[in-house]
């Protein structure tokens, strides 16, 4: 097996009482899944989809076959679980998915997770963000300095386990000799530049546990609002047999549903942006989800206003040198 080398980091961050991101790492598969859904709902549901992926009966499939097939299954028991049980009504989760097989790496994509393939010195995106601002951003609707700020930013457009059937974003990369793939979970990706976590992979290489650490870290002096979470492997085509352990979260009965009284406390007096997470289709966008927030106009002002200062220190210069 190619894969050269693995790691994992899994965060609460500054601002949650629980995690409610769940991975997998067991070579030839990785994952991560960021649940959605309020009090213990979102925990739920993405160790739900963890589970699916650690026991789906779909080991005769390869590729991308078998990655539709994996996360199909997550999205039959989440969907299960929310429709039978009123207290996990409305629950979901992001998944991105991995599959190494040969120097070949699937890919398989549902949320705002993401994965990244760092080659060389140079970082890419592989995965679509399936969100309210990327769809605004496609569209033209939002800048990249509203969408930064723009208040619905939770907002998606397609999870795992809120309607019967998922439409899943699939794909391979032919990989190339030290490529390092990374996931990870909006957790990461709201609080760094895509250009530090770069440098910090980068920097790293060699090294992944220390890189996931210090992604970590990174996001939780970002503001650490959200839970975050971290996967990357190495791949080599020269790579021995890995000793490492397999490591995953652990698996969840499909009959696991109610929240600890502690969560209940605490959902009904502290505001969780990630408790009221949004599931809209790209076409039922409702209007008032479009107009830039706040803080975007105050941007806007304040550089109209510097726009303003300089050219009037410019007219008092010219008129000054006439």
């Amino acid at each position: 097996m190619p894969v050269a080398a693995y790691a994992v980091a899994s965060d609460t961050g500054r601002r949650r009482l629980r995690n409610e991101d769940n991975y997998v790492v067991a070579p030839p598969l990785f994952a991560v899944a960021d649940g959605m859904g309020g009090a213990q709902a979102g925990e739920v549901a993405s160790r739900l989809a963890a589970s699916a992926l650690e026991g789906g009966d779909s080991d005769r499939l390869q590729g991308l076959e078998r990655l539709d097939a994996l996360i199909q299954e997550a999205n039959r028991r989440i969907y299960d679980r929310a429709t039978n049980d009123p207290s996990a009504s409305g629950m979901g989760t992001t998944m991105t998915v991995a599959l190494v097989e040969g120097m070949t790496v699937a890919i398989g994509h549902v949320g705002d997770s993401r994965a990244y393939l760092v080659r060389g010195e140079h970082m890419e995106q592989l995965t679509e963000d399936h969100s309210l601002v990327n769809e605004l951003l496609k569209t033209g609707k939002l800048s990249e300095e509203e969408a930064q700020v723009h208040p619905q930013r939770s907002v998606i457009t397609r999870a795992v386990g809120t309607d019967p059937d998922v439409d899943v974003d699939a794909f391979t990369i032919d990989s190339e000799e030290d490529d390092v793939f990374l996931l990870c979970s909006d957790g990461l990706t709201d609080m760094v530049e895509d250009e530090e976590i770069l440098e910090l992979v980068h920097e790293h290489r060699d090294n992944l546990d220390k890189a996931v650490q210090a992604l970590v870290a990174a996001a939780n002096r970002g503001g650490g609002e959200d839970n975050i979470t971290a996967v990357a492997f190495r791949i080599s085509s020269e790579a021995a047999p890995s000793t490492e352990d397999t490591v995953a979260m652990p698996a969840i009965s499909e009959d696991e549903t109610e929240p600890d009284e502690q969560t209940r406390e605490y959902a009904q007096a502290q505001h969780d942006p990630r408790a009221d997470t949004m599931v809209v289709a790209p076409g039922d966008i409702p209007e008032q989800l479009t107009a830039p927030g706040p803080d975007a106009r105050r941007v806007r002002i304040v550089l109209l206003g510097l726009l303003i200062l300089v050219l009037v220190a410019a007219l008092i210069v010219w008129r000054l040198l006439r």
